[in-house]
Order: structure tokens, then sequence, then C-alpha cells
């Protein structure tokens, strides 16, 4: 029976490292996850094990390090593209490399009313993250959002769902919404100012959960994704996944009070998850 090797691809991941910009009297840091991956001939390390077009997983870590020193890791999309163009050009077996990173976000602490010089705190667990896939034909460039939890108490409602025998589930005219963002999208060009797009794509994301009048969860992410398009030219499809958060309304009648629409208790799971793709044309 003949045996084929279909496809095959090997890399290093959970790169992670701190990196520091001293100016006179500030300092600035990133800190950023990376995983490196490898497409191309390499068949004749798995069927003779002839490792000559094996450039080593380590060896890729320590490229990661070396460029980290050599270049910006802000944002992370450009970092990521330094690091295609280094290994395509120094290996003709690979034909393409993909690049998946995150980044934990830092705010500074207060100092005397202003921002500390060189004193930090995380963020909560949201991250910047970014996925690369480059050839020597060009380049793929998405961007995302993760572990993003917001909620509102207002302007949210879910009514008029199908129901069957199992249904226990009741309308609310009014309830408390509440997700985790996370969201990635495809950039249509490979050199956009991926900083401040990524920075305005946040703060539109931000808004329309705010803003919108929802009907259900579906509803938001629709207005959510359909806000980037329709105001980032150079964002071509964006995917959203948002898990509903719930919150109950807690019942206190036991304790002989009302509880009208104060006291809520979480729901951690099971939860609901919503996904769509949203695309331009």
């Amino acid at each position: 029976m003949a045996i084929r090797l279909a496809e095959s691809n090997y890399g290093s991941s959970r790169i992670h490292l701190l990196r520091v910009t001293k100016q006179q009297g500030r300092h600035d840091m990133r800190e950023i996850r990376l995983s490196i991956r490898f497409e191309g001939d390499f068949a004749a390390a798995h069927i003779q094990g002839d490792n000559r077009k094996i450039l080593p997983a380590d060896t890729m870590k320590n490229t990661a390090y070396a460029l980290a020193r050599q270049h910006s890791i802000e944002p992370l999309e450009d970092f990521g593209l330094h690091l295609i163009e280094h290994f395509l050009t120094y290996n003709p077996q690979v034909t393409r490399v993909l690049i998946k990173a995150s980044e934990s976000i830092w705010i500074r602490l207060p100092h005397g009313g202003k921002p500390h010089a060189s004193a930090f705190a995380r963020a909560g667990n949201e991250e910047r993250t970014s996925l690369l896939s480059g050839s020597r034909e060009g380049t793929q460039v998405r961007a995302g959002i993760d572990n993003l939890i917001v909620l509102k108490t207002t302007n949210a409602a879910f009514e008029d769902f199908k129901k069957d025998p199992y249904t226990t589930l009741q309308d609310e005219e009014e309830c408390i919404l509440s997700t985790v963002i996370r969201a990635d999208w495809l950039y249509t060009e490979e050199a956009a100012e991926f900083g401040p797009l990524w920075h305005g794509v946040r703060q539109m994301l931000l808004e329309t959960f705010a803003e919108h009048h929802s009907q259900s969860l579906q509803h938001t992410l629709y207005a959510m994704g359909e806000a980037i398009l329709n105001n980032f030219e150079n964002v071509g499809e964006i995917h959203l996944s948002l898990p509903s958060r719930q919150f109950h309304l807690a019942d206190l009648a036991p304790l002989g009070m009302d509880n009208p629409g104060t006291v809520f208790l979480p729901v951690d799971e099971p939860h609901a998850t919503i996904e769509t793709t949203l695309k331009k044309g």
C-alpha cells in the first residue's frame, strides 16, 4: 500500500518575552507570547531521517529574541512581518511561515496624579492578538482582541424566541447583557498603520456594544461587526465570538424582600456562545 506525506509543519510554541525600551526619565515595556510554524519541504526528515532541511525550533526561539533586540515589537503585526521576512529569506526549504502572537495589556501606575514613568499594572486578562501567514507570494495579516469582558445593565432584551416543550427560559424585556469579546479581523493590505487601527477597532467595538439597543447577543454581535466594516476601509472581514455571561435575578422572596432588578447572581456554566464572520462584498 502506497503511503505519502500529505502535509507537515513544525515550529516553536510558547515563546515568551518582555521588551523594555528605556528613554531619559521614562521606560516603555511590552510583554508578548509567540508561536512560529513552518510549512515546506520536510519530507526527507520524516521518511529518511535526513535533518538537513530542518531549522531547529530552538533557533526559531533564538531568532525571536534576536529580532526583538533589533526591532520594536510594537505593533505586533510589524514584528511578525519582520520574523516572516527573516525566515523566508534564509530558509529556501520553507514555503510558508505562520506567526501567532498575543500581547498582555499593561497600564502605568498612578504616581502623584500622573502616570508613573516605570511602574505598571496588568490590565486584567485582555490580550491583543495577531495571526500572520506569509509566503513568497504575499502575507495575510489578522489582528484581534481576546478576553475583553464587557457588561451593560440596560438597552438589552431577549424576547419572542422559539420555544418547545423543554424551554424554561422566560422572556426578558430588560436584562443584563455581558460577554467576553473575542474578535479578529483581516486587513486588506500588508502595510497598514496597525497600531492606530487596532485601537480604533477596539474603541468602536466597545462603543457599539454600549450604545446598541440589543434584542439578543446575535443582534449586538452583528451590529459590532457591521460598524467595523462600515468604518474601516482596510478591514475586509471580521470574526466575532461572544459567549453569554449570565446574571440571573436573585429570588429574595424567601427572605421576605422584593428584588426590583437590584441583586443578580452570576451563572458561569453552561453558557451560550455566538460566533459569526462578516465580510465586505
